[in-house]
């Protein structure tokens, strides 16, 4: 689940996923592909909050 896009670049692309799904006016198929971009670019941007949460921490001691 590596992704080498940045944080930001991440959560612009499910804005852009969401509002495609917010339409309606997909086919199937394609909403179907859409949700499982959506969820695994959920997953990679939690890690990557995770991992600067942890970061953060560390450096505050």
């Amino acid at each position: 689940m590596e992704d080498k896009n940045t944080f930001e670049e991440n959560m612009t692309r499910l804005g852009k996923i969401a509002s495609e799904l917010e339409k309606g006016d997909i086919p199937l198929e394609k909403a179907v592909e859409l949700y499982g971009e959506g969820v695994r670019l959920s997953a990679v941007c939690r890690k990557q909050l995770d991992e600067a949460h942890i970061k953060i921490t560390e450096d505050n001691g």
